[in-house]
């Protein structure tokens, strides 16, 4: 489910943590790095439970609508396009989804202000309007619908920011991360999910008996530790005294970890590798960063291929 760039963020950010902690024993940031990403699966949960909400509480209002002294038609004959959404309905029945809301013990009996507040404000938005008022009723547009309110309004939404906030520390950084999980999640959602379908895995599906992604977090993590200083020295060879002065701690960890890409895995090309690395810059370091970053590593290309250090195997990968 998590893509690699996302990967490569959460070791950048364990990386940063073990550093600044003064932790000597590597497997303590191992064991670290892997709990934040399993609460970075938890944040995901608890997302799709606050959406699911959303339509329980609809569904509540409709219900208190109709039993008013006085009722309105509209409410005798209220607009049940969003607490019908397919894609809702599909999640909220599904086996695998309400074991593990149980199983993390969520429960918004108590946080119904937040719910309120973010049905209140769907209410409004446009995107709401035009998706009750649309003669056309299907799946696919339920499904839009849905992407649109997360794209749009979900990342600048602080009340719910603030509350898993103080949920979990580690949610703090995730929020956008998961923001980002839920869109691909709801835009790659089929029509016949159901109760016994399985929500995506936090790591790519195992291959003989191997998971690839969670040893890849792992050994990014321990190679960068491990050659901390060789890469350091390295580096510091292509960039100028003035360039060093202003490497700041985020910068050097950036190019330790595509450093260790380059040399200690085979099988992705040191383009991607160096991709990868610029596009996560633009979003932990400085404005700056990506220029210098892309400038330094092409440097290390150069020399490592003029040694013949970089070594990549498999279809595709020997032109470096």
């Amino acid at each position: 489910m998590l893509n690699r760039r996302v990967l490569r963020a959460k070791v950048l950010q364990a990386v940063y943590a073990y550093v600044e902690s003064g932790e000597e024993n590597v497997e303590v940031g191992v064991k670290y790095l892997l709990e934040s990403i399993d609460k970075l699966y938890e944040l995901f949960i608890w997302q799709l439970s606050f959406l699911v909400e959303t339509k329980r509480f609809a569904e509540r209002r409709i219900d208190e609508n109709k039993h008013k002294h006085i009722p309105t038609p509209e409410d005798l004959n209220p607009n049940m396009r969003y607490v019908n959404n397919r894609v809702l309905l599909a999640i909220e029945d599904n086996k695998e989804f309400r074991k593990k809301e149980t199983a993390l013990k969520i429960n918004w009996a108590d946080d119904q202000d937040i719910v309120r507040k973010y049905y209140n404000m769907m209410r409004s938005a446009p995107e709401y309007l035009a998706y009750m008022d649309n003669e056309k009723d299907s799946f696919s547009n339920d499904k839009a619908f849905l992407i649109s309110m997360v794209e749009n309004y979900f990342p600048d939404f602080e009340v719910l920011q603030d509350y898993y906030g103080e949920k979990s520390i580690f949610f703090v950084d995730d929020y956008h991360f998961v923001t980002s999980m839920l869109q691909k999640f709801l835009s790659d959602i089929k029509r016949d999910f159901g109760i016994d379908s399985h929500l995506p895995a936090i790591y790519r599906t195992e291959r003989n008996e191997v998971n690839e992604d969670k040893e890849f977090v792992k050994d990014l993590f321990r190679q960068t530790i491990k050659n901390s200083d060789e890469y350091g020295r390295l580096i510091g060879k292509n960039i100028s005294n003035w360039e060093k002065e202003r490497v700041c701690v985020m910068d050097m960890i950036i190019l330790k970890m595509a450093l260790a890409e380059m040399l200690c895995f085979h099988e992705i090309p040191v383009k991607v590798s160096i991709n990868e690395y610029i596009e996560l810059s633009k979003y932990f370091s400085t404005p700056k960063s990506k220029i210098f970053i892309n400038g330094i590593l092409d440097r290390l290309m150069n020399q490592l291929n003029e040694e013949n250090k970089i070594v990549k195997k498999g279809l595709g990968l020997l032109d470096k």
